[in-house]
């Protein structure tokens, strides 16, 4: 399905931004509070206020001039010609490999440090709080 047939036909941008999305009439319309007939009509529109586009666009994780500006061709395009010689090949039968730029086990490791400090940091300012309220008991008692 191509938007060149009717270059600003909104209903069909949202329709196909929706289905790259992989969301369901259905779930647009629970978001939006109307029902799948109402998406439905206006995915066969031309036009829709500027409102309900601002609406569908947060729904649909994308700004309004994204689904203004959506050409179906040109995303095809862009991941057709994609190459990282980096992650393997892609197309042709190719394979994508995901190489990780970095050690996944000294990312968990760094994380579990920060808690670590976090936790230490909480720890000592709840022992000050005990020891000051310690000092105000002892104040009061005399």
């Amino acid at each position: 399905m191509s938007t060149s047939t009717t270059p600003n036909h909104i209903g069909r941008k949202i329709s196909r931004i929706r289905e790259l999305r992989g969301m369901k009439q259905e779930a647009l319309a629970v978001e939006l509070g109307v029902s799948q007939q109402t998406v439905s009509n206006m995915e066969k529109s031309e036009t829709i206020e500027a409102d309900l586009l601002a609406q569908v666009a947060k729904i649909l994780g994308v700004t309004p001039e994204a689904i203004e500006y959506f050409d179906e061709d040109k995303v095809i395009n862009f991941f057709n010609n994609f190459h990282d010689s980096s992650a393997g090949t892609f197309g042709n039968g190719g394979t994508l490999n995901h190489h990780c730029t970095f050690n996944p086990l000294d990312k968990l490791i760094e994380a579990y440090d920060e808690n670590k400090k976090l936790y230490e940091r909480l720890l000592e300012a709840e022992k000050e709080k005990v020891k000051y309220l310690e000092q105000l008991t002892e104040k009061r008692k005399s």
